[in-house]
């Protein structure tokens, strides 16, 4: 929809974030609101695209499972815990590794029943784009 078949009427927000110090400008089709709680959405709003930008990056949830509050609630402190967790086995063994690699070990080794910092110790890493010359290629047809 085009701003010419826009039928209601905008407000223009003016707001000097002091901690910033910048000036931000809204528009928001809601006339009734004090500038600052409109500015104060604005922001909130933010730190919420922020927060799942940082879900994406960190706790690798590309898509959520389910549809409801309870799903999506669910979903996120699962993978809050699972990398709370690792950051601490990362802290605690001393390990170089990032924590996409330290989840990648212990995903292939969940039913290992090696103690942790041996598996750790053990584990030769090697790119997996340094492995894909010995990679079969199957024709099904």
């Amino acid at each position: 929809m085009s701003l010419e078949k826009y039928e209601k009427i905008f407000r223009r927000v003016k707001f000097y974030d002091a901690e910033q110090k910048r000036t931000f400008i809204f528009l928001s089709n809601n006339l009734t609101l004090p500038a600052t709680e409109i500015a104060l959405l604005y922001k909130n709003r933010w730190k919420i695209e922020l927060f799942f930008k940082w879900i994406k990056q960190h706790l690798k949830i590309k898509l959520f499972w389910g549809v409801s509050e309870n799903a999506v609630r669910t979903q996120i402190y699962i993978a809050i815990i699972t990398y709370t967790l690792i950051a601490i086995i990362k802290a605690k063994l001393k390990l170089k590794q990032t924590p996409y690699e330290i989840l990648q070990i212990l995903g292939v080794s969940l039913l290992d029943k090696t103690h942790l910092p041996s598996l750790f110790e053990k584990t030769i890493y090697q790119d997996v784009k340094d492995q894909n010359h010995i990679q079969l290629k199957i024709n099904l047809i």
